[in-house]
Formats: C-alpha cells, structure tokens, sequence
C-alpha cells in the first residue's frame, strides 16, 4: 500500500502536474487529506477573514497510475473515509446561496461521535464523502475548487465509502489526486461548505481500457450518476439529461425518442454542488434499468 502524506498536495489540477508517486492497477493508496480549509480554523473564535484563501481545497497526490493513458477510464474504488472526533463548517456574507443576506461571518465546531455529527442539539447521522477527486484535466488547469470532465470539485455526496468513480483519462498516468473530505453534506451544499474534516482515504485504483467517459461517473449499490459541471447549473442539468440518454440508447439498443422516453419513466435529475464555480448535477440511472456503465 502507498501512503501519500497531506505535505504533498495540489491547488490546481493541470495537464502539467508533476506525481508525487507511481502505483500499480489494483494498488491500494491512502491518501491523508487535509481540511477543505487548509487546517486554519481550530476554533470557534477564529475569523474567517483572517483566513488565507490560497490554501483553500489542498488535493493531495497527484499520483500516476501506470498503464492508465489518454482515451482510458480510471476506476477508483472508495474502500475506507477515516474520520476524526470533530469538524468545522463556515459560511458568511456572500457566501453561499444565500450569502447575499448575511452580513457577518460564522465558524462552528461540529463534534463527530458514535457515527453522528452533532449541530447544537441536532444529531444527523454521519455520511463520510468525497468532496474533491480529479484527474488531470486535457488541457490548461482548474482550480481544485472548481469541477468538470475531469472531476474535481463536484462535491457529490455519493462518493463515499463503497462507491466507485469512473474518470476519464487525459494525460499520462492520470494524476488523481483527492481532497476536501465530509463527514456529512447535504445536497446543494448551500451555504458554501458542510462538516469540513481532515482524512485519511483509502481506494483502489484500476484502469479500463475500453472506452473512455464523456463526464465522470459515480457507481453506488443502487445505481449510476452521470456527474456534470458547468457554470451555469441550468446547462448542466441538461448536459447530464442528455449524457443519460444516450447511455441508455447505447446500453438499450433504443432510438433517441424511446431512449429519452424510458429516462422521462426511471431516471433522476438530482444537484450535487450550487456554490462552487461550476454548478453540478447528477443525473441516476437505477440497476434494475442498467446493470453495467463501462
């Protein structure tokens, strides 16, 4: 097993990106993630303009996975999310959805025990996922607050423990590199981040050699979420529609009209993330309609 250390982390997912490791197909890699916030805030009393936005969603790695080239599919097995006894979660004027009725800025602690996060006297039970995991992108470089074909930012509550992500490969050896770990988020992450926690994450990598994807895709027990990122979120609901109904029109053997008319009858059109960006929506293909992706 490889264990990739918090020190070594990205800001940027670029075509450029310099690996920090090699592993082979099949490896298992630990990735020791810090917080979204770069490990800043340790209390309640810290100020969230003292903050320094630059550190903001470190990634560790980027590792090379070998074997994995252009027009590949990286699958990326999510086996453990170690969590740790607490988290933070921040928000404030112009931050969020509705950032734009505040007018000061909060810092909570959140205690995490016996597999809940407690708020004040709520208890909301833990739901350990990814906020960002990408690979490096074909060309130029994306924030690693920022998401789109090659992942990133999506901040998508089903990539968690027992998921699969398929990302399509760009570069050489992929780079995937991962961050911004949650102990629970709800969907739309409204008011700019969730329970914000430092991480230890432990996946399996393969590589898929027959095709690659158009937009990353989440694989859970139930089903498929075709994840799509864009700066306008009404695009990329239609993006995600349209990207689910031609994979069922390949998968089905179906015309484009009946394809989109069995998507009408099984298929959700969900949002992941509305603060970061790129918006992102997930479009669900249930198992019981589809029994295989790649």
């Amino acid at each position: 097993m490889k264990i990739i250390t918090p020190e070594k982390h990205i800001y940027a997912f670029s075509e450029k990106m310099e690996p920090v490791v090699e592993v082979d197909p099949e490896e298992i890699i630990m990735f020791e993630t810090m917080d979204a916030l770069g490990n800043q805030i340790e209390s309640e009393d810290t100020l969230i303009t003292s903050l320094d936005f630059s550190r903001v969603n470190p990634a560790t790695g980027p590792v090379f996975v070998k074997g994995a080239g252009p027009g590949d599919t990286l699958k990326v097995k999510i086996l453990d999310v170690e969590l740790p006894e607490k988290g933070v979660i921040i928000t404030g004027k112009d931050m969020g959805v509705l950032g734009d009725e505040l007018e000061s800025y909060k810092v909570k602690i959140l205690k995490i025990k016996n597999k809940e996060v407690f708020f004040n006297n709520v208890r909301i039970p833990i739901s350990p996922m990814i906020g960002v995991i990408g690979v490096a992108p074909e060309k130029g470089s994306f924030s690693t607050g920022t998401a789109h074909k090659h992942g990133g930012n999506m901040d998508t509550k089903e990539i968690g423990e027992g998921a699969i992500i398929y990302l399509p490969v760009f570069q050489e050896g992929a780079l995937l590199a991962i961050g911004d770990v949650h102990a629970v988020m709800g969907d739309g992450e409204v008011c700019v981040s969730a329970c914000e926690i430092r991480s230890k994450v432990l996946v399996r990598v393969e590589v898929t050699k027959s095709r690659r994807l158009e937009w990353p895709i989440v694989e859970t027990r139930d089903g498929y979420y075709i994840v799509v990122s864009l700066p306008n979120v009404e695009e990329a609901l239609k993006v995600a529609t349209r990207e689910a109904v031609l994979l069922l029109k390949e998968k089905l053997n179906l015309s484009f009209e009946e394809a989109y008319m069995l998507a009408s009858l099984s298929v959700d059109i969900r949002i992941s993330q509305l603060v970061d960006p790129n918006k992102t929506a997930k479009v669900f293909i249930p198992r019981s309609i589809l029994n295989t992706i790649v």
